[in-house]
C-alpha cells in the first residue's frame, strides 16, 4: 500500500499541549509516528471567523461552553472552509479528534475515509453519572439539546471508523444512536507523559511504614479531594502514617497538617518540573482519586509508574480491579478506600504483585505506541476495504 495522506481535524491546534488535557497533542504525535504525511487542518471558521475570535476573547468558562455550540450552529458555514482545504490537497483519511462538531455539515469533495476519536460525546456525557455531577450552569445550553443530538447521530452514523478509548463509551454511543457495532473499536488511550521505564526501586509497603497517597488534578473537588482527605485521616486515626501529596491545585484547609504536601502547579514542559512531577509518582504507594471522569489520563500515568489507582467506577476510567488498582462504586465512602489500603498494607506480597500487574497494563494497553499501532492498522484496513 502506498503511504497514506492524513488530514488532521480538531477545533484546537494539536501542537498546543495544554488543551484537551494534552490528549489532542498526544493523539497527533502518536499518529505522526505511524504516518509521515499528516496535515493539520486550519482552525479558521471561514466567513464566521470574526465570531470565533469574539468567543476566544471571553472568559475560559464561557469559551468551553459556547465555542463548540456556536461551531455546531454555524457548521454549514464553517464546514465550507474545511471542504475548501480538502479540495486544495487530496487526502486519503480525515482524522478528527475530540471535536465531533467539526465534522457536522462537512461534505468532502471526494471519497475519503473518516475517523473520529474522543473520550465522550455531548449527549453521552450529559446523561452519564459524570455529566450529572457536573451539570451545566449554562441554562441556554438545554435549548441546543435537540440540535446536538441530531448532529451527533448524523456525524457518528456517517463516520467510517469510530475509535473509543473505553468499552463504556462504545456501548453508550451504540445504545443512544443505534450505531453499527462494527464501525466502532475500543482502543485505549495512553499516558500524557514519556514512558518512565522500570528503573529504580519501588516503594515498599508494610506495617509501621509511611504510606504515601497521591492526587493529581486542577480541580480539587472534581477530583474527589474531600473523599481522599477523609480516607487519609481515617488511616491516620487507625495508627497508619498516611501522607497525602496533591499536584495541580491548592486544596482548602484539610486538617492534615504536615501530612499534606502540595505542588499547586508543575509544568511538564519544563524538565526540572517534569522530573519533580514524576518523582511524586515514583514515591507514592497509591493514587487515590475518587473523581467522576469520562476517561482519566492520570490513571494511565499512574500505571506507567506501576502505581495502583483507587478511583470511582464511572465513565470509562481505565482501571481494572486487581490489575492496575480498584474502581469502587460511585457511592463508596472514604472508609471503603481506606479499607483497601489497610488490606494491602497487611499483605505486602499482594501489593507488590499489584504494582507489577499495573505496569504490565501500561506496557500492554495504556500507552500511545500501542494506541497508534492499533489505530494505524484499523485505518489501513478501512482504506483498503473502501479502495479510496
Amino acid at each position: 500500500m502506498r503511504p497514506l495522506r492524513i488530514a488532521y481535524l480538531c477545533d484546537a491546534d494539536p501542537r498546543d499541549r495544554n488543551l484537551y488535557s494534552g490528549g489532542n497533542a498526544r493523539i497527533f504525535d502518536a499518529l505522526s509516528g505511524q504516518f509521515d504525511d499528516i496535515h493539520i487542518m486550519p482552525l479558521s471558521w471561514g466567513l464566521a471567523e470574526p465570531l470565533r475570535r469574539l468567543v476566544l476573547s471571553m472568559p475560559e468558562p464561557i469559551i468551553l461552553r459556547a465555542k463548540w455550540r456556536l461551531h455546531l450552529l454555524f457548521s454549514r458555514v464553517i464546514s465550507r472552509a474545511v471542504a475548501k482545504e480538502l479540495k486544495r490537497q487530496r487526502f486519503d483519511v480525515l482524522f478528527c479528534a475530540y471535536s465531533l462538531h467539526s465534522l457536522h455539515g462537512l461534505k468532502p469533495p471526494y471519497p475519503i475515509i473518516t475517523v473520529f476519536t474522543s473520550d465522550a460525546t455531548p449527549t453521552v456525557y450529559k446523561h452519564s453519572e459524570v455529566g450529572q455531577v457536573f451539570d451545566s450552569f449554562f441554562s441556554l445550553s438545554r435549548r441546543f439539546d435537540p440540535l446536538i443530538r441530531r448532529a451527533e447521530s448524523e456525524v457518528l452514523r456517517n463516520t467510517d471508523l469510530l475509535l473509543w478509548p473505553s468499552k463504556w463509551l462504545k456501548a453508550e454511543t451504540e445504545s443512544w444512536f443505534g450505531l453499527d457495532p462494527s464501525h466502532g473499536q475500543v482502543v485505549p488511550w495512553g499516558a500524557n507523559i514519556p514512558d518512565p521505564g522500570t528503573g529504580g526501586t519501588a516503594p515498599r509497603i508494610g506495617a509501621g511504614q509511611p504510606v504515601r497517597i497521591l492526587l493529581v488534578g486542577r480541580d480539587w473537588f472534581a477530583k474527589g479531594g474531600p473523599v481522599t482527605v477523609e480516607a487519609v485521616q481515617l488511616l491516620r486515626d487507625a495508627g497508619i502514617d498516611a501522607r497525602l501529596t496533591v499536584v495541580g491545585c491548592t486544596p482548602p484547609e484539610t486538617g492534615l497538617g504536615e501530612a499534606l504536601t502540595v505542588f499547586p502547579s508543575l509544568d511538564k514542559s519544563i524538565p526540572e518540573e517534569l522530573a519533580l512531577f514524576q518523582d511524586q509518582y515514583r514515591q507514592a504507594h497509591f493514587m487515590m482519586m475518587p473523581s467522576f471522569e469520562s476517561y482519566g489520563f492520570a490513571f494511565c500515568e499512574a500505571s506507567a509508574f506501576g502505581l495502583p489507582s483507587l478511583c470511582t467506577d464511572v465513565g470509562g476510567v481505565p482501571v481494572c480491579d486487581g490489575v492496575n488498582g480498584f474502581a469502587l462504586p460511585p457511592d463508596a465512602r472514604p472508609q471503603d478506600f481506606a479499607d483497601i489500603v489497610q488490606d494491602l498494607i497487611a499483605a505486602p506480597e499482594r501489593y507488590d504483585a499489584l504494582r507489577a500487574s499495573t505496569r504490565r497494563e501500561y506496557e500492554k494497553r495504556l500507552n500511545w505506541e500501542a494506541w497508534a499501532k492499533t489505530t494505524a492498522a484499523l485505518i489501513e484496513a478501512a482504506v483498503a476495504q473502501r479502495g479510496v
